[in-house]
């Protein structure tokens, strides 16, 4: 299978370009409310059109929640599709945000959905869950070797509930999401400029000097906005590795909808406070 440029080395240079941002599209149901558009697959297609419209020829990166599109079944599911074209198409970056994991012939299943280049909905990356062991991610990470895309692996989330899985400690006094760091920066060895393995590592989570972030694959970091951090605490929170950060923004560009220019122009001070922020570090 014919693959694309590796997904690390096509990020970094999405960053570099057009900012170091992460879109979010999220079309819960309060948000559509808040839109004015009804809680059914015609709200979804316009609350998921409007966005990329609005950011995709932009912004580096658009993150769209699978779950948001899958509650309405096939037809949701068609919707994921034509926003993944289309968001493609006009020169972001699309992590599809469908946590899936899973072992052997069910794990390369789902990452055949997102990862095979063939596939409907064919993402650059895919978030994926590590707790069935690390290894079990086998046949994702070969498939993302394979197609040209990546990974982000959860590893230190935001939610208050990841603490007692990945603070855990293992025999060997590591904890699990310092080795999954540790398994993530062995699958970027030698990559550059970036490799295409990342984490997903919460922004509201305070000083990790205690972790090396240093993976040389990126750090996806959901939280800025509503969830309380602000692009301003990310040198505090990732030290050294935050050149190679890339912040998740949802509801602080979303809230700014329908309206596409109020849309575009929240996603462009996002966009320019991070980079001044990391730029300044």
């Amino acid at each position: 299978m014919s693959g694309l440029e590796p997904f690390g080395a096509r990020l970094r240079r999405a960053m570099d370009e057009r900012g170091p941002l992460c879109v979010g599209i999220d079309p819960h149901a309060s948000l559509l409310a808040e839109w004015g558009l009804n809680d059914d697959v015609a709200g979804l297609e316009r609350f998921s059109r409007t966005v990329v419209e609005a950011v995709a020829d932009r912004v580096a990166v658009l993150k769209p929640q699978s779950a948001f599109f899958e509650r309405f079944g096939s037809r949701g599911l068609a919707v994921l599709e034509t926003c993944v074209a289309e968001a493609r198409e006009a020169g972001a970056l699309v992590v599809m945000d469908a946590k899936r994991g899973d072992i052997g012939s069910t794990m390369a299943a789902y990452a055949e959905s997102f990862l095979h280049k063939d596939a409907p909905l064919f993402s650059d990356a895919l978030t994926v869950s590590p707790y069935l062991g690390y290894g079990s991610l086998s046949p994702a990470v070969a498939l993302a070797r394979e197609s040209g895309a990546g990974l982000f692996v959860l590893a230190l989330t935001s939610n208050p509930e990841g603490g007692e899985v990945q603070h855990a400690v293992r025999s060997d006094g590591r904890n699990v999401g310092a080795t999954m760091l540790a398994h993530l920066a062995a699958e970027n060895t030698g990559e550059e400029p970036l490799g295409s393995f990342g984490a997903v590592v919460g922004a509201t989570l305070g000083d990790l000097s205690t972790y090396d972030l240093d993976i040389n694959g990126p750090l996806l970091a959901p939280g800025i906005g509503a969830q309380g951090a602000t692009p301003a605490d990310l040198p505090g929170v990732f030290g050294p590795a935050v050149r190679n950060v890339v912040p998740n923004v949802s509801r602080g560009v979303l809230r700014h909808g329908p309206d596409t220019v109020a849309l575009r122009d929240a996603a462009e001070r996002f966009a320019e406070e991070i980079r001044h922020t990391v730029t300044a570090s």
